[in-house]
């Protein structure tokens, strides 16, 4: 786990069983000694969001959005079908399967047997966007409310997900890894900075699997050593530069950028005012009218192959991305980045379908429990 940025299981039972070199537990609220993100290892080392210095919470996406099918149908018609079968686990003798959509990131190596094991249940793990607008658009126009159980995504998207009626409120009874957490209660509970990550209306609604802190990757026999995110804003990478498609992501980080460098004046860029955001976007469009972008990247795959072919440079993007990269071979670095890093957090809600019977919404359940436990969290970030 290079430089120590990947959080892990939350409990940390089983973490030493699972990574025996990476005693590590999460969600970790990370620091920036000489700009370098860290993480505790247990006793767990904890720090809130008030006392972690350049780093900046990521915006919980305060979306006003209320989808109707006519919104719905101004989405490209693709994000329908986004979501395309990347591994099902499951055995002869299951009860049955729960229906996973997952952004790229929640998959234990197809390795669901000990969840398996206890429920009765195999996962049919589906690959999903992660821009919002693609999110509500499979769920909404795409039948995803009938076709997945679980979808693990970045959290702070609870607003327009309830407002649309897409997801249920968590019965944290039923998930016995919840309470064990002290995690959960002392930075994910309501009044904290982390409940914007799962809750919503002081009601819970996303089970909190990950925490890391996002930069940028790039090549560095092609640009050099990169210490700032003015590269992804650098005229001598123009046309190399790719940016995902999720402002909660590039609008932020572009902030951090602007603020920083004294182009712009944004007091906080993870609580940005009107006024502010309209700056960061109207930036952004600048930059792209000027051909500065490549391409504005989608999916974890995607974000991977403009890496491993080196059609860029320079990216906005996530780690594991870096990790897939040099495993092909690719010298590819993930930055540590003077203005700091973007703090985001895995939210897996449940989708509602009244359809669903009392059995497949138990084993849901027990796949949440199973995803709070060290091994599964362990194995997701090794």
């Amino acid at each position: 786990m290079p430089n120590g940025r990947l959080a892990l299981a939350y409990t940390c039972k089983s973490c030493f069983e699972a990574s025996p070199k990476r005693r590590l537990c999460s969600p970790i609220f990370a620091r920036l000694p000489a700009r370098r993100l860290s993480y505790s290892s247990c006793p767990w080392f904890h720090a809130t969001a008030s006392q972690v210095d350049g780093i900046s919470w990521e915006d919980p996406m305060h979306f006003n959005l209320k989808m109707t099918r006519r919104d719905t149908l101004k989405f490209a018609l693709g994000t329908a079908s986004a979501a395309t079968l990347a591994r099902w686990t499951h055995t002869a003798a299951a009860a049955g399967t729960v229906n996973f959509a997952d952004i790229g990131v929640g998959d234990p190596g197809g390795d669901w047997s000990r969840y398996t094991q206890s429920s009765g249940y195999g996962v049919n793990l589906v690959s999903i966007g992660n821009a919002p607008s693609a999110i509500l658009n499979v769920l909404v126009a795409g039948g995803g409310t009938g076709t997945y159980d679980i979808i693990n995504i970045v959290g702070g998207m609870q607003k327009p997900l309830v407002d649309n009626n897409l997801i249920e409120e968590l019965d944290i009874s039923k998930l016995p890894n919840w309470a064990k957490d002290k995690n959960i209660s002392e930075f994910l509970a309501s009044g904290t900075p982390g409940f914007q990550f799962i809750g919503y209306e002081d009601k819970i609604y996303g089970c909190p699997t990950v925490l890391q802190g996002d930069s940028f990757a790039y090549l560095p026999e092609k640009t050099g050593e990169l210490d700032s995110y003015a590269a992804l804003f650098d005229p001598k990478f123009k046309g190399y530069v790719a940016l995902e498609d999720n402002y909660t992501t590039a609008g932020q980080k572009t902030a951090l950028y602007l603020k920083a460098s004294g182009k712009a004046d944004i007091r906080t860029p993870d609580d940005m005012t009107a006024e502010e955001f309209k700056t960061v976007i109207d930036f952004l469009i600048e930059q792209k009218k000027a051909g500065q972008f490549r391409v504005i990247w989608s999916s974890f795959q995607q974000a991977v192959d403009l890496i491993v072919n080196k059609e860029v440079y320079v990216i906005d993007c996530w780690e594991p991305m870096v990790f897939v990269a040099k495993s092909k071979g690719i010298n590819a670095v993930y930055a540590d980045p003077k203005e700091g890093y973007l703090l985001w957090a895995m939210a897996a809600y449940i989708v509602k379908n009244p359809k669903r019977s009392p059995e497949q919404e138990a084993a849901a359940y027990q796949l949440l429990d199973f995803m709070l436990g060290g091994w599964y969290g362990a194995k997701i970030t090794t």
